[in-house]
């Protein structure tokens, strides 16, 4: 099967039915062990400084593994997509563009899908067959997310790993089903974590993974991990088809119908706080006031750039941020 590289989540069920291993280009930047390699990639070829590190990551990934084609999401996603793709076809990428429709109206979700599949010569029943098939693996996403707010085994590392990496299925469905199998079944065998405060992550998958460990330090596990359980499309096996799947997908969509799923999870979880990220230079970052207004729990907001490990200021804020939470906490627990 050829390879697809994907700027961020899109219909995989179609590319899959029409024979294609689609590939994350996120994934591949973030968890490279040289990842700076690929910003510098970008740089040297004329990308600012002032732009996204995921932008500019996503571009060095491309070149640098041998991808040959891309789809782009040019709606509902950073509007740098735009320019990135314009570039990477300079470079001899083949650009497919997808767009998640601004209106967020059912028929115009539906438009754009059936103009992906007929791009990649599907029929809607073989993108079905293709999207029962995944509704098993994305249960056991399902699993290890209970497995986290329910019955506090997993770790909230685990968590953002698993749902995240359910964009691509790691380039390999069944070698990832089988991983996740035996994850489950280690996790089960543990004792439940118990810490004092439950966290929820909202905003990007984070360039900084090492805020899952430190949070862990301070008496705090992230339950929640809002975008990367998107990713996992954890309401899918409800969906009667693929469009209402997609209508229904938080992330591309604008705030309003994003703070509708956030207000249940926080009160389904019983989280006590909210770390919000977003990325440096990413218009995403001026939704926080929104968050903050609409949302009634404490929320503290970190920013990422080009570190994929926290500095010492954020340290410093989040230490901060969770002894008030502490402190609020066992207040309400003197009150009651």
């Amino acid at each position: 099967m050829s390879k697809i590289g994907l700027t961020t989540t899109v219909p995989v069920e179609v590319l899959i039915a029409a024979g294609y291993t689609p590939v994350d280009l996120n994934n591949i930047f973030i968890t490279s062990s040289d990842y700076l390699k690929y910003i510098d990639i970008a740089e040297r070829d004329g990308f600012p400084r002032s732009l996204c590190t995921w932008i500019k990551g996503i571009y060095g990934a491309c070149l640098q593994n041998g991808i040959k084609e891309i789809v782009g999401v040019v709606e509902g996603e950073c509007s740098n997509t735009k320019v990135l793709i314009e570039v990477l076809e300079l470079r001899g990428i083949k650009v497919y563009p997808f767009s998640f429709p601004h209106s967020h109206k059912s028929q115009d979700v539906e438009h754009e899908i059936n103009k992906f599949m007929n791009v990649f010569n599907v029929t809607h029943e073989e993108v079905e067959i293709v999207r029962k098939n995944l509704n098993k693996t994305r249960a056991l996403t399902k699993e290890i997310d209970e497995l986290t707010y329910i019955h506090n085994k997993a770790t909230g590392f685990e968590n953002h790993l698993y749902q995240v990496s359910s964009s691509d299925f790691n380039g390999d469905l069944a070698a990832f089903e089988v991983d996740l199998e035996k994850v489950i079944k280690d996790i089960k065998n543990r004792e439940p974590i118990n810490r004092k405060l439950r966290l929820g992550y909202i905003g990007v998958p984070p360039m900084t993974c090492d805020i899952y460990e430190f949070v862990e330090n301070l008496n705090a596990n992230f339950v929640y991990n809002e975008v990367q359980r998107e990713f996992a499309f954890p309401r899918a096996d409800k969906a009667l088809n693929i469009y209402q799947q997609y209508y229904d997908y938080t992330y591309p969509y604008d705030t309003a119908f994003r703070i509708k799923e956030l207000k249940k999870q926080i009160k389904e979880r019983k989280l006590d706080g909210i770390i919000h990220y977003t990325q440096a230079f990413c218009y995403r970052a001026v939704a926080d006031i929104v968050l903050k207004e609409k949302l009634d729990i404490p929320i503290l907001n970190i920013e990422g750039d080009k570190l994929n490990i926290l500095d010492a200021r954020t340290k410093l804020r989040l230490e901060a941020y969770l002894d008030m939470l502490l402190d609020l906490k066992e207040a309400k627990t003197c009150e009651s």
